[in-house]
């Protein structure tokens, strides 16, 4: 006859060893699986479950683990909160479906990432809300489309995969002037080099897969911001589900705590790379803010703290020469992904725009001899041989 002291064996099983505190407040912060969290008092519970106190119910909602990678990404962004999700496009997506309704308008950018493009052109005017994409550098056509009045204005710099920048503080104060929320997407400049939110931004955004994680290991997004938007948006990821998984945001932590100096590197190593590549006789165009023929290199200069790790670049011989190159690269993987310790390099085709149609990619003004290259921690001389290399076997290969 079992008791309480001494259960039976199938109890035992089920509940022995789990009413200690396990955590003892480690170093590294601990992957958190669970899917709910246990209340003995039910007047805590439902003041958790209120969200009149700090708590965790159920990981669709939040979780321990999520929450300190928010916290960090938050800190260093200076807001106020922070939510995540279990994308990039999942952060970009939940934001503007939370802030548009039927009849809304949207302004933006050409040059935005392809699957906010795809949200832009085919997702959001099947729910009647308007969409005015302006030339990404023409600060006046933009100014005047938000003139016309809009409810988001939505902006990213730099711009993938052509790396143009915008002047956020000057779109910010346009876009306030009529009552919008201003979203910045500020995946390639990370917080290290660039803080939205401190030049007018309402709401900043990553995809944090890219550099935050850094180790192209874990999905992932996160939003910042003033707490009444961020759980507005929260609350809406919560139903619709596109939660941060607690593993992935554990991967997240561990590779953001190298963030600083990972960009640092690449910072340095990829303004020597573009360098390089704008002196090179087949390279035909280079893309890179850090560059003093950039047509916004003064606006970066005077916004961001360095220019990043990616950098985009055309070569003579048109798409012809794209597949001849990439595959000499020695030490860059070919594939859809940026913002790694490992150099990535890529064709907008299968990178940044593979869901958009080559008529598409024409129309925002991405050239289909780009190649975008993503700096990672190698040395930068071995990275410049084997660029020399590559683009000499692609010189000779198309004439």
């Amino acid at each position: 006859m079992p008791s309480d002291d001494h259960p039976n064996l199938g109890t035992l099983s089920v509940w022995a060893g789990e009413d200690e505190d396990l955590l003892q407040k480690p170093s590294a912060v601990p992957v958190v699986h669970s899917v709910s969290f246990d209340y003995r008092d039910v007047d805590e519970w439902l003041e958790v479950a209120l969200a009149r106190k700090r708590g965790y119910i159920y990981s669709r909602n939040t979780n321990p683990t999520v929450y300190a990678f928010e916290e960090k990404v938050r800190q260093l962004e200076g807001g106020e909160a922070a939510t995540s999700f279990s994308t990039g496009m999942a952060a970009i997506s939940n934001t503007l479906f939370t802030l548009l309704s039927p009849g809304d308008r949207v302004v933006s950018l050409k040059d935005t990432y392809g699957g906010t493009s795809k949200i832009f052109i085919e997702f959001l005017p099947r729910f009647q809300v308007g969409v005015s994409l302006c030339d990404t550098t023409d600060h006046e056509a933009i100014e005047a489309a938000v003139a016309e009045g809009c409810k988001v204005l939505y902006l990213e710099s730099p711009t993938n995969p052509t790396l143009k920048v915008i002047d956020l503080a000057r779109l910010a104060a346009a876009g306030h002037g009529v009552g919008a929320t201003v979203v910045v997407d500020n995946t390639f400049a990370t917080p290290i080099n660039q803080n939205p939110l401190e030049l007018g931004a309402d709401l900043v955004i990553h995809s944090a897969t890219k550099c935050l994680g850094g180790h192209a290991d874990a999905l992932g997004g996160v939003l910042c911001g003033p707490t009444d938007l961020v759980e507005k948006i929260f609350h809406f990821r919560e139903i619709n589900g596109a939660s941060l998984h607690p593993m992935a945001a554990y991967l997240l932590l561990r590779g953001m705590k190298t963030l600083h100096l990972r960009i640092r590197q690449q910072n340095e190593s990829a303004l020597k790379i573009a360098r390089y590549l704008e002196a090179h006789p087949f390279v035909e165009r280079v893309f890179y803010p850090g560059l003093e023929s950039h047509e916004n290199h003064d606006i970066a200069r005077r916004q961001m703290r360095g220019y990043g790790g990616i950098l985009s670049f055309m070569l003579k011989g048109g798409f012809d020469a794209v597949r001849t190159f990439l595959p000499r690269l020695r030490y860059a993987h070919l594939a859809a992904n940026l913002g790694a310790v490992e150099t990535i390099a890529g064709p907008p085709a299968t990178t940044s725009h593979v869901e958009c149609t080559a008529e598409e990619r024409e129309a925002l003004g991405i050239p289909e001899s780009l190649v975008r290259y993503s700096v990672g921690v190698e040395d930068p001389e071995d990275l410049i041989a084997d660029l020399e290399q590559a683009l000499a076997h692609a010189a000779q290969a198309v004439g």
